[in-house]
């Protein structure tokens, strides 16, 4: 994975008190592209859109709360994990980086994509969001869909991924044991090596409670309401070896939403897309912006109310 260069840092307040980590790429003006990563990840996880895409475009991406460098903390406590509070980030997110009716294309990987169905409906997505993609994820039922323990469908198979998606035991320094633990769940057999440490190394680097905490969510998930708010143009993306968010739960969604632009099987990918297939991956958005953004470029730049920039830079 490349080393994208060194970002403007900013950070918003969200409804509880929340403040996510917010890291910007590229020229002020440039059309913008808001990347929102999945559970276990952080903003490292969009080192190779970032690389690619911040030279034409003003990337924006953020750590979900308890990820990276977001605390899980807002007033009063420890902030909760649900749908709604990923709604309340995203939107803390575009106030913070947007300019009052500006617009961007949105790019969310497995919970960043449950993140724009969970806000959809909210007033900040209807007016920022140009066009989304919806890269390895799903709605509903992702217990059950899941392929990861190599069993019939079925009830004893929705159970022990259960129990393996919450496990509390740490996950530990990153071994070779633990990297063909990480392929086998969400890369595709033929990830190369490298791409396979990197993102052993960002996984293992995520807070076991928060690994948990976000395991109970996505248990439950249903966010079937939301895909169908999710009325601007949106583009699927998905591995065929995908075993955490399969290829069926990304043709639902492509059944299901209002207005879906293309739904893409990147043959032999798994969960982790982005990184497995970055070109593609990268294309996928390039294609959003200039279909749906580029005609509408220029509406305005800058920050909204309730700002903190942090001059020193993101290591």
């Amino acid at each position: 994975m490349t080393t994208p260069p060194n970002p403007r840092v900013l950070s918003a307040t969200s409804t509880d008190g929340s403040r996510p980590h917010i890291e910007v790429y590229g020229s002020e003006g440039a059309p913008a592209i808001v990347l929102i990563h999945g559970w276990t990840c952080s903003t490292l996880f969009w080192a190779a859109q970032i690389d690619a895409l911040s030279a034409d475009h003003r990337v924006i991406v953020y750590d979900q709360r308890g990820h990276g460098r977001s605390p899980a903390v807002g007033r009063g406590g420890r902030g909760p994990y649900t749908t709604d509070a990923l709604a309340d980030d995203l939107e803390a997110v575009l106030g913070a980086t947007l300019a009052p009716g500006e617009r961007a294309v949105l790019a969310g990987h497995s919970m960043g994509g449950m993140t724009l169905m969970a806000a959809s409906a909210r007033p900040a997505f209807r007016e920022h969001a140009a066009a989304a993609l919806l890269c390895g994820t799903g709605s509903s039922e992702l217990v059950a869909a899941s392929r990861v323990v190599p069993m019939r469908p079925g009830r004893t198979r929705t159970r022990l991924t259960r129990l393996i998606l919450g496990a509390r035991a740490p996950l530990g320094p990153v071994t070779p044991v633990s990297k063909r633990i990480l392929r086998y769940g969400t890369m595709g057999p033929g990830t190369a090596p490298d791409r396979v440490t990197a993102c052993a190394r960002i996984v293992h680097a995520c807070p076991r409670g928060v690994r948990v905490g976000w395991s109970h969510v996505l248990g439950e998930l249903d966010l079937d309401a939301g895909v169908r708010e999710l009325t601007v143009p949106t583009a699927v993306v998905v591995g065929t070896a995908d075993r955490l968010t399969p290829p069926v739960l990304a043709r639902r969604l492509a059944d299901t939403l209002p207005r879906c632009v293309g739904l893409t099987e990147l043959t032999g990918m798994g969960h982790m897309t982005p990184v497995e297939a970055p070109e593609a991956v990268t294309a996928a958005i390039r294609d959003l912006v200039d279909d749906h953004l580029r005609a509408g470029a220029g509406a305005g730049a800058g920050a909204g109310a309730d700002v903190d920039v942090d001059e020193e830079s993101a290591v």
